[in-house]
């Protein structure tokens, strides 16, 4: 089982440079597999759009919480770490153009050593796509089509360059340098809930990171998962699957438990504090916890 963290976002600490460099540099001690960052590109008063992951339909962040752009936010943490992992989680994908993003996921995949794992998902804040000038009814058909262009940019296209020709995204005979430091390219899961998220997880993703489900849900999404990903053709046990743990409370049953289930890393959030030496003492305390089953 491999163990990511994710800082306390909801109090503010995310854009507070010497915070996170020394929640950074601390997991790295620990021994925490990787460093997660979330996204909400805006976040638009009075949403009508519900919440998921809650029974409220509310999300708990505040309208005006500091949350930095992730991949500028790892970039920022690769300068001052070594060896931990980079991810999101999540970064939702139809904010951002599919060429631009794929330039900027393999500069910092390249600059932090081949550090960066991609999250992905669709969004559940519709008034945040019309923000950025996407229909949210046409989100899934453009995020397969966003994996598709990313990976055709870092695959290596020979001297004519790279060419796509879709529903929403084409060109010809381009050149997108850096390619990622792996020849695969960046990993990139995908995040959500949903049978959709599970469906594309197998047909596209290199993992799935399912959001907010029982042990029955669970279970259910991860058999969409393998199926989706046999009817493409594709090897069921070469998906990674991410959940989340909570800091405080996970231990060595639950892990096993999970790992039962098929579960490879469990990225676990903190106690909601802005004191860092708590949280450290806590991501402390977890890796002790769990030293033989990392």
């Amino acid at each position: 089982m491999r163990f990511g963290v994710i800082p306390p976002v909801r109090v503010g600490v995310c854009a507070d440079p010497a915070w996170m460099l020394g929640f950074a540099r601390h997991a790295e001690a620990c021994g925490f597999e990787c460093l997660v960052a979330v996204e909400h590109t805006v976040v638009v008063s009075e949403y009508a759009s519900r919440y998921p992951y809650a029974t409220s339909g509310r999300m708990p962040l505040p309208d005006d919480c500091a949350i930095p752009d992730p991949l500028d936010l790892l970039a920022f943490l690769a300068a001052g770490t070594d060896r931990i992992g980079l991810s999101t989680g999540v970064l939702i994908l139809p904010n951002h153009h599919p060429v631009v993003l794929a330039k900027r996921i393999a500069t910092v995949d390249v600059l932090s050593g081949g550090r960066l794992r991609m999250c992905l998902g669709v969004g559940w804040m519709e008034e945040e796509l019309r923000t950025v000038g996407v229909d949210p009814a046409t989100r899934g058909r453009r995020a397969d089509e966003q994996i598709e262009v990313m990976r055709t940019l870092w695959a290596d296209s020979g001297p004519g360059g790279a060419s796509f020709d879709g529903e929403f995204f084409s060109f010809r005979g381009v050149h997108s340098f850096p390619k990622p430091s792996r020849s695969t390219g960046v990993p990139l899961h995908i995040g959500g809930h949903s049978p959709a998220a599970a469906r594309r997880a197998g047909r596209w993703g290199d993992g799935f990171q399912p959001l907010g489900l029982d042990d029955t849900l669970l279970a259910e999404r991860l058999d969409e998962m393998r199926q989706a990903a046999e009817q493409a053709g594709r090897d069921p046990s070469a998906l990674e699957v991410t959940v989340s743990g909570y800091l405080p409370t996970t231990g060595p049953e639950d892990i096993e438990a999970l790992a039962a289930q098929g579960v490879d890393r469990l990225v676990m959030s903190t106690s909601m504090s802005d004191d860092l030496a708590r949280v450290k003492d806590e991501m402390s305390a977890f890796m002790d916890r769990v030293a033989d089953l990392g």
